[in-house]
């Protein structure tokens, strides 16, 4: 036998696959492939016995890799400063994505009143939602991207897209130049980013994975605190256009650490697909899918429509309560950490479940709501359980896919994300229309149905995950 076709058994023997290292075109990337591979060693003795035929399989043995795989979770770090450390981009990366639209509330009340007084509630709502919906949905095309490697491409991509959108939407006075460059170019960049926050935390952490995203989702709680803080205070003295261009400072600032810390451990050796179909025939998949677009139609309607409601209810002083949106985000941050630390021991459908029902109650609640006291008892409550809702669904893909399927993350959670956008698309603007006709009553009552069957959803999809038994971690 040759010398030729024995290496090229061999190759086939231990699944080289020359066309799948032709998916990455830098050294950086065939590297990062590699890692992928199982690893094996070849011994120089199986030439000397005159190939695989004559050896007794001894040469083919199993080692310890030099380089991690993505499907060999003995080999995440768990930990460490460095691991430690792509939680922080990832918490930046979270802030300037959920916190710059969790922050849309303040800009939906200013509109009203300054540059869009001519558009309705529900045109001015579709800006937000539209931000939200190519979040979702230019995050889901770019999770094949990232696993080609561009990682750094996207994140710095995503970065000038949000920075230049906050800096042209201070030289806006249209709406339609408000959509422009604060729904789509704000948007796309947004998406851009958040697919590299999400991912690079599951192959940094096992058995942490969903402490280490709570932390790292705490960003959008802050940033949907902070952002709205700075520009209702720096609005009056200064004026929108420069309140708006130091929010897009911040942004450039906190993207800057982001870009440069950021560290791939390692991605898939070969592309992603952008579809799995047979994951919707999976129930618990096809559930938690379902659970997940109908809590996202009615979750944030308080985000967008609370300041309004409590000035047109005569409830509080518009000082008093601008700062519900802060109360909303902050609560928010708790709802990102508690619950999150919690699914590590219990299991993250343990914990998603019981917060999306809670949140459907309290936005119940809100119809009797009609003094200050209790509209800010029930936002500081729902900030805490829908932080939970936006924190959780990475960390619940993960357990979906299971240990054997690590390869699928990325794409059931791009299929996810772009069936879940669609319910963020519509959800506001549909309240919007429903104020426009009726009261913030049927506002109300709208978002806590939609997020009511949401939850049926979740518990449809907890059981069929946990094979319908009930007392166990899932």
């Amino acid at each position: 036998m040759s010398r030729s076709s024995t290496s090229d058994e061999v190759e086939k023997e231990i699944g080289f696959d020359k066309q799948t290292s032709q998916n990455f075109n830098t050294e950086e990337h065939e590297d990062l492939a590699e890692a992928e591979q199982p690893a094996f060693v070849v011994h120089d003795d199986i030439e000397k016995s005159g190939g695989p035929a004559d050896y007794d399989g001894a040469s083919l043995a199993n080692v310890q890799s030099e380089k991690p795989s993505v499907n060999n979770i003995k080999s995440v770090p768990n930990g460490g400063g460095i691991a430690w450390l792509q939680v922080l981009c990832s918490f930046f990366v979270f802030f300037n994505t959920w916190g710059i639209i969790n922050a849309f509330g303040i800009y939906q009340e200013y509109y009203t009143k300054g540059i869009l007084t001519s558009s309705s509630p529900s045109d001015i709502s579709w800006i937000g939602s539209l931000e939200a919906f190519l979040l979702m949905i230019v995050g889901s095309i770019a999770g094949p991207i990232y696993d080609m490697g561009y990682v750094h491409e996207l994140l710095g991509v995503g970065s000038v897209l949000i920075v230049l959108g906050q800096m042209m939407l201070s030289l806006c006075s249209n709406y339609w130049q408000v959509i422009l460059a604060q729904g789509v170019s704000i948007g796309i960049g947004t998406g851009c980013i958040f697919v590299s926050g999400v991912a690079i935390l599951s192959t940094y952490f096992s058995t942490k994975l969903a402490t280490a995203t709570g932390i790292a989702a705490s960003g959008s709680s802050i940033g949907g605190m902070l952002y709205p803080i700075i520009f209702y205070k720096l609005q009056p003295t200064i004026g929108f256009a420069w309140a708006t261009r130091v929010l897009a400072f911040v942004a450039l600032f906190t993207l800057g650490i982001s870009n440069l810390a950021l560290r791939v451990r390692v991605i898939p050796s070969s592309r992603r697909k952008f579809l799995d179909l047979p994951a919707w025939k999976e129930l618990p998949f096809l559930f938690f899918n379902l659970g997940s677009f109908f809590t996202f139609i009615g979750l944030y309607a308080p985000f967008f429509y609370i300041q309004s409601y409590v000035l047109d209810a005569g409830l509080m002083e518009p000082d008093l309560a601008f700062y519900l949106l802060a109360i909303l985000n902050g609560a928010s941050t708790f709802g990102r950490l508690i619950p999150n630390y919690i699914a590590d021991r219990v299991g993250p459908f343990n914990v998603l479940t019981p917060c999306a029902l809670m949140c459907a109650i309290l936005q119940y609640c809100l119809i009797s709501a009609h003094s200050s006291a209790s509209v800010i008892v029930i936002i500081a409550f729902y900030g805490f359980f829908s932080g939970t809702l936006v924190s959780l669904p990475a960390t619940c893909y993960v357990h979906l896919a299971g240990p054997t399927r690590r390869g699928l993350i990325g794409t059931w959670m791009g299929m996810g994300f772009a069936f879940v956008s669609l319910g963020i698309l519509c959800g506001t603007p549909i309240t919007g229309a429903i104020l426009g006709v009726s009261s913030f009553k049927y506002v109300w009552v709208f978002g806590a149905t939609f997020e009511l069957v949401g939850s049926v959803f979740f518990v449809l999809s907890r059981l069929a995950q946990a094979k319908w038994r009930i007392w166990v971690k899932v």
